[in-house]
C-alpha cells in the first residue's frame, strides 16, 4: 500500500509493485548544491545512468505540499530554477507540507521519505555530519540521526570534507550505523579518496553491501547503513590541496556569520569560486559514480 501522503510516478510505482530495483536520489543537490544550469542537467544525466545500469531513478522532493517521489523533467527544471524553494529537513517536513509549498529535501529527509514509499537504496553525493567547532555549536546534522532510525542504505563519497570527519564516524558508531568502505581500507573525504581515518568496515562488491544490508533488516536492527564510495582517482582534489581551500571559506562564512542549514550551501558555493570550477566538476563525478555503485547495489537487494 502507498502512504495516502506520497504521490508516486507512474514509473516508480510500477517498479515498487513488481520488485524492480529502485534507488532515491534527493533534490538539495539541485536547489541548493549546485548552479544553474548545471544542476539540472547532472539531475538528468544522473537518472539516465541509472536507468542505464537497471535500476528505476526516483528523485524525491516537495511540490506544492506533496511529497514527491519521483520527478519529471518539468519537475527538475522547476526545482533547478525556482527561487523559492526551501531546504527541508525531516523538522521541516510538516511545515512545508502544511503550507503547501516547494522543498527539496536533504539526505534525512530523503531517507525518511524514501522509507515510506519502500525505498532501501539512495544515492547521494557526501553525506552530512558533525561540523567543525561542535563542542561550542552543538551543529550536528540531523542524516547522522536519520542514518540510526531509517531502514536506508545510503551511497555517497563519505562525509563532507568542510565536516569534523573523526567526529562524525564516532557519531555513526554511537547511532550503530554501519560505515561500509567500498573497495578501500580508509574513508573518503568527499572531493579526496583519503581522509585519514580508516574504514571501519570494507567491502569490495555490490552483492557485498546487499548481503549486508539483508543481514542487518533480518536481524531486526532498525537504522540505515552507509556506503562510502570514494571518488574516481582521475576526478579527485588532493586532501592536502582541498584542505586550504576549505580553511579559506571556513574562515570567510565566519566573517559573514552564516551558520545553521545555510552553512553547507554557501560553503559549497565558495568552494566552486576559489578552485575555479574544479570541485562542481569533482562534486558531479563522484554523483555519477554514485549513482552506478547504487544501481548495482540496488539490483543485487532486489534480487536477494
Amino acid at each position: 500500500m502507498t502512504h495516502p501522503m506520497l504521490s508516486l510516478t507512474d514509473e516508480v510505482a510500477s517498479a515498487l509493485a513488481d520488485g524492480t530495483p529502485v534507488v532515491a536520489l534527493e533534490s538539495t543537490i539541485i536547489s541548493h548544491g549546485m548552479p544553474y544550469p548545471q544542476n539540472v542537467a547532472m539531475a538528468l544525466e544522473v537518472e539516465g545512468i541509472i536507468r542505464e545500469h537497471g535500476a528505476v531513478p526516483a528523485t524525491i522532493a516537495i511540490l506544492d505540499g506533496r511529497p514527491r517521489i519521483g520527478l519529471d523533467a518539468d519537475d527538475l527544471e522547476l526545482l533547478a530554477s525556482h527561487g523559492d524553494v526551501t531546504k527541508v529537513s525531516v523538522r521541516d517536513l510538516p511545515f512545508v507540507v502544511a503550507r503547501g509549498t516547494h522543498g527539496a529535501t536533504t539526505v534525512a529527509a530523503t531517507m525518511r521519505l524514501a522509507a515510506l514509499a519502500g525505498v532501501r537504496v539512495f544515492v547521494t553525493g557526501g553525506l552530512g555530519g558533525v561540523h567543525r567547532g561542535a563542542q561550542q555549536t552543538f551543529d550536528v546534522s540531523a542524516d547522522l540521526t536519520e542514518l540510526g532510525a531509517t531502514d536506508v542504505a545510503v551511497v555517497s563519497a563519505g562525509v563532507k570534507s568542510i565536516l569534523d570527519i573523526g567526529l562524525t564516524l564516532e557519531t555513526l558508531e554511537t547511532l550503530g550505523v554501519p560505515v561500509l568502505a567500498y573497495g578501500s581500507d580508509e574513508f573518503p573525504s568527499f572531493f579526496s579518496r583519503s581522509s585519514g581515518h580508516a574504514a571501519p568496515m570494507r567491502v569490495d562488491s555490490p552483492a557485498e553491501v546487499a548481503a549486508v544490508m539483508r543481514a542487518k533488516w533480518d536481524l531486526g536492527i532498525s537504522g540505515g547503513l552507509v556506503i562510502a564510495n570514494p571518488i574516481p582517482v582521475d576526478d579527485e582534489i588532493p586532501a592536502d590541496e582541498i584542505g586550504g581551500i576549505i580553511e579559506q571559506a571556513l574562515a570567510d562564512m565566519d566573517a559573514l556569520g552564516i551558520h545553521g542549514k545555510d552553512a553547507t550551501p554557501y560553503l559549497l558555493g565558495r568552494i566552486v569560486e576559489i578552485t575555479g570550477g574544479a570541485s562542481l566538476t569533482a562534486n558531479i563525478a563522484l554523483v555519477r559514480d554514485n549513482a552506478r555503485l547504487g544501481a548495482a547495489i540496488a539490483r543485487e537487494y532486489a534480487a536477494s
